[in-house]
């Protein structure tokens, strides 16, 4: 893996404003987390782990959904390497979810879907995280911005979100 540097630390000088964002959300939770502008894409899993020398499986896909009866928004952080089933996920969720077009999802959470992080978005969201997130110990997520990813802890992350721990697939 990768090294991204100290883990006391949160780098946050010159980084994109999105991310600055997310650099002072985890710096105010007292995270140890740095957040790493990468020269490559990191907007899909693959480019992901590919960019931080990680499995697939230790990318966080921050997934925002938008619960059909409720309208409220969902987010669930999924492993690199599984695929939400929208079916499966309603009853830990309460109820059935769909995929919202990229504007809804902007107002929401603050962020445009590719570099939408895990934590420090515009207003609280109910948050799930897949299970098998919770067996690596430190797994990837997106910074606010297509290229920006932070190294975070998967309890931390758990915690931090505010996150039901449920399988996805």
């Amino acid at each position: 893996m990768m090294p991204i540097g100290d883990k006391s630390t949160v780098m946050s000088d010159k980084l994109p404003k999105s991310a600055q964002k997310v650099a002072d959300k985890v710096a105010a939770l007292g995270l140890g987390v740095r957040i790493v502008e990468m020269p490559e894409s990191t907007r899909t899993a693959t480019e992901a782990a590919s960019a931080c020398g990680c499995r697939v499986g230790q990318i966080v896909k921050s997934l925002v959904f938008r619960g059909r009866q409720s309208g409220r928004a969902v987010l669930i952080l999924a492993s690199g390497d599984n695929r939400v089933d929208v079916e499966f996920v309603a009853g830990d969720i309460g109820e059935k979810i769909e995929r919202p077009d990229a504007n809804w999802v902007r107002a929401e959470t603050g962020f445009a879907i590719g570099g939408i992080p895990p934590i420090g978005h515009d207003r609280p969201l109910t948050t799930f995280m897949d299970r098998a997130l919770t067996t690596y110990t430190k797994v990837w997520a997106a910074a606010g911005t297509p290229n920006c990813v932070m190294e975070i802890d998967a309890r931390d992350l758990a915690s931090a979100s505010n996150a039901h721990i449920i399988d996805v697939c």
